[in-house]
């Protein structure tokens, strides 16, 4: 979903062979690893797409900020009427008919708060592109893609909206899962007096400047997988030396080639590696209840499922070939793939332009220790800054989201001017542990769940949802609906 994917994959950063992540998802810097069966066919959604003039550039007066480029949005008027609120879905890093169509919770209430729906495509994703496809890979053209800039994108179109609707009384509420939901957070924070409220789901605001251990993230991936099976555990764990000894062999290529069942020869031992890493990353991420198609079409629970192959390989069998059967789950769980495009993968959603951000403000450092299942590493600062200067030119600035938003002592610094703002996370999504997981007052409430995955109170609701998540869901709507009545009946006494 951002979301997302973004995070999407979703949304951060960390060098081990040139990966990158983020809250929309994972992804290699030279392609998404992502399976595209995903999103070969698109729905339908009960939406009209939209475009909006928006300027270039928010916070400066030179000629060339009043550059105007046409940024999508999508809107549902069906239960509406004039003076009603509008829920508005802050958008991730990628397109946003992928997010709107994998956010079911907020057309599932509008019908009770006869909302109006509006889903804000980002700056440089999808559709939104200021400077066209071809060239939105320029630092030059790239220095006006950012989390700010994007805010004041929200806030303008907004305030244009309700304009053009004769509807200013209108509450607005934001929504948003993963990078959109820490953009619907730092929204309500920034521009109060435009949103009453922000629901900020699987929101990873304090993954920056050291605020969480560098090794939380693989910590809880290797815990939801343990969790599952400590023998799958372990063999994943071993897997790794495995695949270095394979690699090390005279011709380790072609039989890793042979072994992963690549439609092309490899070229490099580390994609073996980043497509298992991957599929185990993604795992647990959407590690949801129920059946879903996000990131790839999977069945519920699947890190479980995932376990149960390995599991059932007899005694003595290889750990490599145990975790390529589980990755496979991820990669071909309709059994249609003949063979794995490894080196060759596409980028369906749009996320390119991640890589900037995770570039220069987006710098959220990550490190593997020895008791996780994947191959221990050290964050490598300096290595990173190189690689941002090699590819934009661009120095990261580790400090500046603190800055711009805040993170550091989060409970006593919110506490005295925050309101209204519902951190949604659960414990399996291993980008909870940067998440806010406790209430900082009586409207800044944190809402955990032990089993629940990467934005998955978001999703669209199933005959099939189990009780913990129907009831994280009635809590939301319940603490939203108290901000629209408090806002109308505030209103009334004005």
């Amino acid at each position: 979903m951002s979301s997302s994917l973004l995070c999407l994959v979703f949304l951060f950063f960390t060098i081990v062979a040139e990966a990158t992540y983020s809250p929309g998802g994972f992804h290699h810097l030279s392609s998404l690893r992502q399976n595209k069966k995903a999103s070969k066919s698109k729905p339908k959604l009960p939406f009209e797409t939209r475009y909006f003039p928006q300027n270039l550039d928010h916070f400066s007066f030179t000629p060339e900020s009043y550059k105007v480029f046409y940024q999508k949005y999508l809107i549902n008027n069906r239960f509406w009427r004039k003076g009603g609120p509008i829920f508005v879905y802050t958008g991730n890093e990628g397109d946003i008919d992928w997010f709107a169509t994998n956010t079911g919770f907020m057309s599932d209430i509008a019908p009770k708060f006869r909302a109006l729906l509006v889903f804000i495509e980002h700056r440089f994703y999808g559709e939104s592109m200021p400077f066209g496809k071809k060239l939105h890979k320029s630092p030059e053209t790239l220095g006006y893609l950012s989390s700010q800039q994007a805010l004041a994108d929200y806030a303008i179109l907004i305030r244009s909206l309700k304009q053009n609707l004769s509807s200013e009384a209108s509450p607005v509420v934001v929504f948003g899962g993963s990078y959109g939901g820490m953009l619907a957070a730092w929204f309500r924070l920034k521009y109060p007096h435009i949103t009453i409220g922000a629901l900020a789901s699987s929101a990873p605001i304090l993954h920056f400047d050291n605020i969480v251990p560098l090794t939380s993230f693989y910590d809880a991936i290797s815990q939801d997988f343990k969790d599952a099976s400590v023998n799958c555990f372990n063999v994943i764990k071993r897997s790794w030396e495995e695949l270095d000894a394979i690699s090390t062999k005279k011709n380790g290529l072609p039989e890793l080639s042979k072994k992963f069942r690549t439609c092309k020869g490899l070229h490099s031992q580390y994609s073996t590696r980043d497509w298992l890493m991957g599929a185990f990353v993604y795992t647990a991420m959407v590690n949801y209840a129920t059946a879903a198609n996000f990131m790839a079409p999977l069945p519920g629970y699947p890190v479980e499922e995932m376990c149960k192959i390995v599991d059932k390989f007899p005694r003595g069998s290889s750990n490599l070939d145990r975790a390529f059967a589980a990755a496979s789950l991820y990669y071909n769980y309709s059994g249609s793939e003949k063979c794995f495009e490894i080196e060759q993968q596409t980028d369906d959603h749009g996320l390119d332009g991640w890589q900037w951000q995770a570039c220069t403000e987006m710098v959220m450092p990550m490190s593997c220790s020895n008791q996780s299942m994947f191959p221990p590493y050290d964050n490598d600062y300096e290595a990173f800054k190189e690689n941002c200067m090699s590819r934009y030119g661009v120095k990261p600035r580790p400090h500046w989201i603190t800055t711009e938003f805040g993170g550091m002592k989060i409970e006593t610094v919110l506490k005295r001017f925050g309101s209204n703002i519902i951190f949604s996370n659960g414990m399996q999504d291993p980008w909870s542990r940067g998440g806010v997981l406790k209430n900082i007052s009586s409207s800044i409430v944190a809402l955990v769940t032990k089993k629940g995955a990467h934005h998955a109170d978001l999703r669209a609701a199933t005959k099939d949802d189990p009780e913990w998540l129907k009831e994280q869901r009635r809590q939301e709507i319940a603490i939203i609906e108290k901000w629209i009545s408090d806002y109308y009946r505030d209103l009334k006494e004005d």
